[in-house]
């Protein structure tokens, strides 16, 4: 399958998936069934960039490489999937015009309840220019990271820079946790999994503040270039607001990845809940 046989209504191949619950004490304790349970979750939730890394995968079955080169994404994770339940990955080509496609891509439960949903997108059509990397500051990761609270938040200006370099071994272990089987992560000189973004975007947050109970619920963003094993990659992080719903206190990051300290790879929007109302 190909962008060129692509046509609207086409169903992609189903991806049946799971994740292993962990061994170890997570620091996000949302991930742990005694915490998950006390806000009403049967158990310990798979983290959204699990379930986001879990929803790439028809997507560049069926557009490869370019669509991890300059394509864009949106991910929603409404409802938990939880640690050893089988899920599987739905996605069909939503719409399809000369040099656009949009495929929408859902994530479903062991009772067939849809609990994350994607739109991913690639166009052909001439494109604007990245944005600017120096744009975005960077600054060291705090040596011992403050308790989250909307008052620290709303003075943090930069935020802590993650860093990343992206050995064959770390890339092989993101592989592994996203249950990912595409050759063309195998490759000689293969791309980063896309799931990595995110990762790093969770560390934007988590690394530079403790936080715990908290919920990944939302990105979206754009692709700039191919990340690839062997580069160094940064999350350059800034916060672009701050809300309540419901009860809930939410962020949303402004992020920018740059590989090799100066070429954009994406751009992303990354909402979380950092305090979830009382149980």
């Amino acid at each position: 399958m190909s962008f060129d046989s692509l046509s609207p209504g086409a169903e992609l191949p189903e991806f049946h998936v799971s994740a292993a619950a962990p061994t170890e004490p997570r620091e996000n304790k949302i991930h742990e069934d005694d915490v998950a349970r006390q806000y009403g979750f049967k158990g310990g939730l798979v983290p959204g960039v699990t379930v986001y890394g879990w929803l790439t995968h028809p997507v560049v079955e069926a557009l490869g490489a370019e669509w991890l080169e300059k394509g864009s994404f949106r991910a929603r994770f409404a409802k938990p999937i939880y640690f050893e339940e089988p899920a599987v990955i739905r996605a069909r080509v939503a719409a399809r015009t000369g040099d656009d496609v949009i495929v929408e891509a859902a994530a479903h439960n062991a009772a067939g309840e849809v609990c994350g949903t994607a739109q991913m997108s690639l166009s052909r059509a001439p494109r604007p220019l990245p944005p600017d990397a120096g744009a975005y500051a960077t600054t060291a990761m705090p040596v011992e990271r403050p308790q989250v609270s909307r008052a620290l938040l709303e003075g943090l200006r930069v935020l802590g820079t993650p860093e990343l370099q992206l050995t064959p071994e770390s890339a092989a272990r993101y592989l592994t946790r996203f249950g990912e089987t595409l050759p063309l992560y195998r490759r000689a000189e293969p791309p980063a999994h896309p799931g990595t973004y995110l990762d790093l975007a969770n560390r934007a947050l988590s690394g530079n503040v403790r936080v715990s109970p908290w919920i990944h619920v939302e990105s979206r963003g754009s692709h700039w270039s191919v990340a690839r094993v062997g580069e160094h990659l940064a999350m350059r992080a800034r916060i672009q607001s701050l809300f309540e719903k419901k009860g809930h206190q939410f962020v949303e990051l402004d992020l920018l990845l740059v590989a090799q300290g100066s070429r954009p790879v994406a751009s992303i929007r990354h909402t979380a809940i950092y305090q979830l109302r009382p149980a």
